[in-house]
């Protein structure tokens, strides 16, 4: 929809969803910019708070605002979202506290929030194991069928499941594993890839000779392919899949092409494997950039930016306040969430870190 320096110019694959943009008004635009926004100073908050220590790992989402927004945008609340670890737009345009994300990557909670809680919007866990959330939401879909919960003909109740994961992910047995099965019983679903051209230190090229939608299509899928810097391609695209998804047509996938400007993880340093001219060139292309500039030529005032930079440093403060008051829980919970039961190797591991812990100078106080 948007070219790189921010004009409209619809390609002409894009013209079959203009339609859809037809439904967005002007504070819809400007949701859609405060979204990324918030989202990369909240990023960068947190990249702080663990270059200071203060969490013990951070999946940076820098440069792929867009991809995040417009899809999570195009979703309704009876939705059902399975993200990856870094999908931190959806999770804030869901609902989800930005204090839960960072308390997961503080390491003191087992998820950071209640994915059951309406208030988080239908946003499942963070799942750092690649690709398992794939087959999460292809069983919750197909279990959505098997309710009657979608194709009913009313787009207000009918519901979708929609998956985000990575190129890296593509890879994996488990996305393949649950294409099969959703391809199979037809699930209401939309497979949403962040194609953002590094698995790690993989470049997508040797994951893949053919493009990665295509690999979709050959399981049956509808399949395409968008700018994933494009925050209104992402929310035109993703808007028509899933109607087609929750209205019967089976599921869908969405190849968005992005860029990871950051790091895979805080862990990571992607000097060792990525050319500077090839960063250059993407952030070039920036997804905040580029709208910001459209945003502009369709009159939005200086004051409306000001004021949108304003709250985001509001919300990263915030945040940050609240994370260096987290305290660490109960060492208890991480043996009484294992088992619905009492069993003996948890008792064995319990009585041995109780052993340990006295054995140190000063006992378990120390």
């Amino acid at each position: 929809m948007l070219a790189a320096d921010g004009t409209f110019a619809p390609s002409p694959a894009a013209e079959k969803y203009l339609p859809v943009l037809d439904g967005l008004t002007d504070d819809d635009h400007q949701q859609f910019y405060r979204d990324m926004v918030v989202t990369r100073t909240l990023d960068v908050e947190a990249t702080n708070l663990q270059r200071q220590g203060q969490l013990a790992l951070w999946p940076p989402s820098h440069g792929q605002e867009a991809a995040q927004v417009g899809s999570a945008r195009a979703s309704r609340p009876q939705d059902t979202i399975f993200p990856s670890y870094r999908e931190h737009a959806v999770a804030l345009i869901r609902g989800v506290d930005p204090l839960g994300i960072l308390a997961l990557y503080r390491g003191v909670t087992l998820g950071g929030w209640d994915p059951t809680d309406p208030a988080n919007g239908n946003f499942r866990l963070y799942t750092l194991v690649l690709g398992a959330q794939a087959l999460h939401a292809t069983g919750y879909a197909m279990g959505t069928t098997f309710r009657g919960e979608a194709a009913t003909g009313d787009p207000q109740t009918d519901k979708a499941t929609m998956v985000y994961f990575g190129d890296g992910s593509t890879s994996e047995g488990d996305v393949n594993e649950s294409m099969i099965f959703a391809a199979s019983y037809q699930t209401p679903q939309v497979f949403f890839l962040q194609n953002n051209q590094w698995a790690i230190s993989v470049p997508v090229e040797r994951q893949s000779r053919t493009p990665l939608f295509q690999r979709a299509a050959g399981f049956g899928l509808d399949s395409v392919h968008v700018d994933g810097n494009d925050v209104l391609a992402s929310y035109a695209v993703s808007r028509q899949h899933l109607e087609n998804a929750r209205g019967g047509h089976g599921p869908q996938f969405i190849e968005a092409e992005t860029y990871r400007v950051g790091a895979h993880t805080t862990s990571d340093d992607p000097t060792k494997y990525r050319t500077a001219d090839e960063l250059d060139s993407w952030v070039a292309r920036d997804p905040i950039a580029r709208f910001g500039t459209w945003l502009r030529a369709q009159g939005a005032p200086d004051s409306f930016f000001g004021e949108v930079d304003a709250e985001a440093k509001d919300i990263a403060s915030d945040a940050r306040r609240r994370c260096l008051e987290l305290t660490n829980p109960d060492r208890d919970q991480m043996f009484d969430f294992v088992y619905s039961d009492d069993h003996p190797l948890i008792v064995e591991q319990a009585e041995w870190l109780d052993a340990y812990e006295e054995s140190m100078e000063g006992g378990a106080e120390q």
